[in-house]
């Protein structure tokens, strides 16, 4: 889903810089390192840009968040898959996964999409969430004790990061513990679902197939644990078919496994570079959950998100036209100086914080609230149990290719 895969033969256009000059641009080891003075730029020249093929590119935070709140703009998985074959090359190929996943919340439109999320909301409650935090605090002290036991440096994102959401979705999910190195597997796979279609398409049939086996044994042994509460949902309401629960449970376990990651490795590296912050929040731990929102806003693990245009609509006072594809970048509005003052500064106590870290709207991510809980006990214990923690080698740090994620490789630290 590469937002310059169409734009390359428009960069020698006559008169000012184009979007889709700075938007091939964003593929830049300059821009992977720090994409946000491309944005800022984008926001100045034409923050609403329409491509020679049709792609939409927005970037300030009152059109995004329009955006995300307007049915007109669709993520709907059948206008998805047709937007993406009609530009044929690797989206083409992505549309194959997004069809393969089914039809869940994440990939419809009302009404659909408000059965699917408000029968995955009563399982996957707030209540729920905050019960892990225990359990959260127990998984990260075990991260940190194995990294400390291992010597006086480490990888933090490979330490702590990565492996911390997948270990609270298996103890959410139930996942039994023999099942855990294929789950890895799998996961690992899911982070990398464009560098091989047909790779990705086996791991995700085989990881349904896996989920299946696990709904039919809490049909037959419910559990205290989402899958269980799930199948207890459907029972309550059979408008939930077996292949919607199926696909629920995929999006639910897959979903925010790489945010989750992005955010305690973005927000590690941002007060790392920030000591005066970081003193901060050492000094009053309390200021940890306010910390993540403005974490989240200052360097966002997800970037851009996707849409499809359903029906005509005026954004910005451009006409986006139906069957038209829409790339909302949600890293550039949470640094828009018109919705954030000094939006360059890293500020853990600022007031009136409201990011669009993890959208708006009807499709708000429904695992966001996990994904804080999950930064908060991780950030908030490592700043604690790590005084002395900084980085080894500001020059090593790189970032994967994907314009609309930004992760870290790695994040090497002492402590």
């Amino acid at each position: 889903m590469n937002p310059t895969a169409t734009t390359e033969g428009a960069r020698d256009s006559a008169g000012p810089a184009r979007a889709e000059d700075l938007a091939a641009a964003l593929l830049t080891q300059e821009a992977r390192r720090d994409p946000y003075p491309f944005y800022a730029r984008m926001r100045r020249e034409d923050p609403v840009h329409r491509s020679a093929q049709g792609i939409w590119y927005l970037t300030r935070y009152t059109d995004v968040e329009a955006a995300l709140g307007d049915l007109r703009l669709s993520n709907d998985r059948d206008r998805m898959t047709r937007a993406y074959t009609a530009l044929g090359g690797d989206l083409k190929a992505l549309s194959r996964l997004t069809d393969r996943l089914g039809r869940v919340m994440s990939n419809t439109d009302p009404p659909d999409h408000a059965r699917l999320r408000k029968l995955a909301n009563r399982a996957f409650t707030a209540r729920r969430v905050e019960s892990l935090r225990d359990r959260v605090q127990g998984i990260v002290d075990g991260l940190i004790d194995e990294a400390v036991a291992a010597g006086p440096t480490m990888d933090l994102v490979e330490a702590v990061a990565s492996p911390l959401p997948m270990a609270v979705v298996c103890e959410l999910f139930g996942i039994p513990d023999e099942d855990l190195p294929q789950v890895k597997t799998w996961f690992r796979r899911f982070g990398r679902l464009s560098e091989d279609i047909d790779a990705s398409e086996a791991a995700i049939e085989q990881y349904e197939e896996y989920l299946a086996r696990l709904v039919r044994r809490r049909r037959a042994d419910p559990g205290d644990d989402l899958i269980s509460a799930l199948v207890a949902t459907q029972a309550k309401d059979d408008r939930l078919t077996d292949s919607e629960l199926l696909s629920t449970c995929f999006v639910l376990i897959t979903a925010g496994d790489e945010t989750t990651t992005h955010l305690v490795g973005n927000g590690m590296l941002s007060l790392l570079r920030h000591p005066a912050q970081l003193a901060r929040l050492r000094a009053d731990p309390a200021l940890a959950r306010p910390a993540v929102e403005e974490l989240a806003r200052y360097d966002t693990p997800t970037q851009a998100i996707v849409r499809v245009v359903a029906e005509d609509l005026t954004i910005g006072g451009r006409t986006l036209r139906e069957g038209e594809l829409a790339y909302l970048f949600l890293a550039a509005t949470n640094r828009d100086p018109e919705r954030f003052h000094d939006p360059d500064r890293l500020d853990l106590t600022r007031p009136g914080n409201r990011p669009l870290s993890f959208g708006n709207g009807p499709h708000f991510c429904l695992g966001g609230p996990l994904a804080k809980l999950q930064a908060e006990v991780a950030v908030g214990t490592l700043v604690r149990r790590l005084p002395h923690l900084r980085l080894t080698d500001e020059a090593a740090l790189d970032w994967r290719p994907n314009p609309l994620q930004r992760r870290l490789t790695a994040l090497p630290v002492t402590y």
